[in-house]
């Protein structure tokens, strides 16, 4: 892969963010933006598990989705404060996806303030991830076509972006928003993904308190290197087009895909692991055939 460092700033304007990031739509790291907060002190496991300990989470873990079963359907389910005993105690691919504060833990909606970088945010919506120390997220991008504030804590994380027109080079599976569930992004084989190689994006370290803005449609892959947490502010999509595309995204192809999987089962995932291929072998082939600078091949 062609991994470039993001650009990386301490401060930055509501101006300079705009013209720099937003309207280009181009990532960029805030090293520390959290700290700003009054209730900074309060972002850690310690205070979710005072606040949220009895309740029970559903549970994810590094395996492919069962192709019997939803994509969404957790593999287990522990009490929030069991789960935070495990992840702090000892190695775990355990993660828990998209947590709704709103509905889950309003006490932590006064603890933070949304900042202001000039766009609006769907605030129905900001959401925590958890992660023990080998989990990881398969590459994907959101749905929802939103612009991404993504603020990390506790734990440290590597993450992995990339412009939405990698998705040739990335091995995207049809009908979804992830790419083929058998490629590891921390030691690629390039033997068995060739495609991938010419992928040019951008490799984060973040640390607590830090915030990353992923612009929409960006592919991005998380590793937690350590036990830690994360939350996620978005925007509405903020176009006629994006908002036609997100409709058409949520609507029709997330639909269909279920649709697919209950009725062919192993059969569809294979399909479309197989068209992944394919897809992503033409792309290089193009790539292959492109001119050079001075007309050679």
């Amino acid at each position: 892969m062609l991994l470039s460092k993001v650009d990386t700033v301490e401060n930055i304007s509501k101006e300079d963010f705009l013209k720099r990031y937003f309207r280009p739509q181009k990532p960029v790291l805030i090293k520390g933006l959290a700290k700003s907060w009054e209730a900074y002190d309060k972002w850690n496991l310690e205070y979710i598990f005072e606040q949220a300990g009895d309740q029970v989470v559903g549970l994810y873990d590094n395996k492919p989705a069962d192709p019997n079963k939803a994509t969404d359907e957790p593999v287990t389910f522990m009490k929030m404060r069991e789960y935070i005993r495990l992840i702090k105690s000892e190695p775990s691919d355990l993660r828990i996806f998209f947590y709704i504060i709103t509905d889950k833990l309003p006490a932590l909606l006064k603890n933070f303030t949304y900042p202001d970088l000039g766009f609006k945010y769907f605030k129905r919506i900001p959401t925590l991830f958890f992660g023990g120390s080998e989990a990881r997220v398969l590459m994907h991008y959101d749905v929802d076509l939103g612009d991404l504030l993504h603020f990390q804590f506790e734990g440290k994380k590597r993450v992995l972006l990339f412009p939405p027109d990698q998705a040739p080079y990335l091995y995207k599976v049809p009908l979804s928003v992830h790419t083929v569930y058998n490629i590891d992004y921390e030691n690629p084989d390039y033997t068995l993904f060739p495609a991938l190689e010419h992928a040019a994006g951008y490799e984060i370290f973040m640390e607590h308190g830090d915030a990353l803005f992923m612009p929409s449609g960006y592919w991005h892959f998380n590793r937690y290197l350590e036990a830690g947490f994360s939350v996620t502010l978005r925007s509405f999509p903020s176009s006629p087009k994006r908002l036609l595309k997100m409709l058409k995204e949520v609507f029709v192809m997330r639909y269909t895909d279920k649709l697919m999987r209950k009725l062919w089962k192993g059969k569809w995932v294979a399909y479309k692991q197989q068209s992944a291929f394919k897809k992503s072998q033409a792309a290089l082939n193009r790539k292959r055939n492109q001119p050079h600078e001075h007309g050679k091949l």
